[in-house]
C-alpha cells in the first residue's frame, strides 16, 4: 500500500472544450489532434519544472513546485496551441481550458487528491475556451511576477468546499474569447477588474487619515497666517504618499515605473515650491527616467 501524506503544491488542470462534438465530427482526426496538443502541453509543462500526474479522455492534470512557473507554463501552452489551431477552421479547432490552484493536497503514490485538486478542476471548468482561470491563492503569488493581466471573476462555488473561492481570469491576448462570469456572480453587481482593485480597509483608513490631517494643517496655517503657506510641504508629502498607495493597487500599469513617475512629479513640485530661478529637478528627473527606461526594457 502506498504511503499517504500531505503537501502544498500547485495543481494545473486542463481539458478540451466541446470534445464530444469534435469526436462526433471526426473521431480519428480528433484523437490525432489531441495527441499532438497533449504532447506539446506535456513538453511545456516539463520545461517549466512541472510533471504530468494523469491523463484521462481529453483531460490532463499536472503539478508544479513553483506557482509562477505553473502560470507561465499555462500561458505558453495556450499561445502554442493557438498557433497549432491557427490554420484550422473555427469549428475544427481544439481549444483547451486551464485551471490552476495552489493548495494543500493528499499524496498517495503518484496521485493527488483533496480540495486542492477539486478547486483546480472547478476553475478549469469555468474557464473559457483557450483561457486560463486561477484561484486567489495563485493570484496573490503571481500578480507582480508574470507579464499578463488579470480580471477578477468573483467567488466561485466549489462542491464540498465551505467557502467560495475568489477567482481570476488570465488575460493572455486579444484573441481569447470573452470570459464568462461564474454562476455565483450572476445575481450581484459586476465584479471589479483586477486593474481596478477596490481599496482595502487599511488603504481607505489611510486615505481618510491623510485627508483629515491635510485639512487640519490647512486650518492651522490659515489661523496662524504670517504670509507663508508652510502647509504646502506636508500636503505635498501626503499627496506623494497617497499616490504611492494608489500605485500599489494597480495592475494595468507597471508599478515600478508608475512609482518612479510619482517620485518625478514630487521632485517637480518641490522644485516649484522652493523656486529660486533654477530648475534643478531636471537632474533627478533624468535619473528617474533612465531607471524607468531600464525597467521597461528588462520587463519587455
Amino acid at each position: 500500500m502506498s504511503e499517504t501524506r500531505r503537501k502544498l503544491t500547485t495543481i494545473f488542470c486542463a481539458d478540451v472544450q466541446d470534445y464530444t462534438r469534435l469526436m462526433g465530427a471526426d473521431e480519428e482526426g480528433t484523437l490525432a489532434m489531441l495527441k499532438r496538443h497533449r504532447d506539446a502541453m506535456s513538453r511545456l509543462i516539463g520545461s517549466h519544472g512541472g510533471r504530468v500526474i494523469n491523463t484521462w479522455g481529453d483531460g490532463l492534470i499536472a503539478e508544479f513546485p513553483s506557482v509562477v512557473e505553473a502560470v507561465r507554463a499555462a500561458v505558453d501552452v495556450q499561445n502554442e496551441l493557438a498557433g497549432l489551431n491557427a490554420a484550422r477552421p473555427a469549428d475544427g479547432r481544439m481549444l483547451f481550458r486551464i485551471g490552476i490552484n495552489l493548495g494543500d493536497v493528499i499524496v498517495e503514490g503518484d496521485d493527488l487528491y483533496g480540495d486542492g485538486v477539486n478547486i483546480a478542476a472547478r476553475l478549469q471548468a469555468s474557464a473559457p475556451a483557450g483561457g486560463i482561470v486561477i484561484s486567489n491563492t495563485v493570484y496573490d503569488q503571481v500578480r507582480n511576477k508574470v507579464a499578463v493581466g488579470f480580471d477578477f471573476l468573483g467567488p466561485l462555488v466549489v462542491k464540498n468546499v465551505t467557502e467560495p473561492v475568489p477567482s481570476y481570469a488570465v488575460r493572455i491576448g486579444e484573441g481569447m474569447e470573452s470570459t464568462p462570469q461564474p454562476a455565483a456572480a450572476a445575481n450581484r453587481p459586476e465584479a471589479p477588474a483586477a486593474t481596478d482593485r477596490p481599496l482595502g480597509t487599511k488603504a481607505r483608513r489611510m486615505f481618510g487619515l491623510l485627508a483629515l490631517l491635510s485639512a487640519v494643517l490647512v486650518v492651522i496655517n490659515l489661523l496662524s497666517w504670517r504670509g507663508v503657506f508652510w502647509a504646502a510641504w506636508p500636503l505635498l508629502a501626503f499627496a506623494v504618499l497617497s499616490a504611492m498607495i494608489w500605485v500599489r493597487r494597480q495592475n494595468h500599469v507597471d508599478r515600478g515605473i508608475a512609482a518612479l513617475g510619482v517620485a518625478g512629479l514630487g521632485m517637480i513640485a518641490i522644485n516649484l515650491l522652493s523656486w529660486h530661478g533654477i530648475f534643478w529637478a531636471i537632474w533627478p528627473l533624468l535619473g528617474l527616467a533612465a531607471a524607468a527606461a531600464i525597467r521597461w526594457v528588462m520587463r519587455s
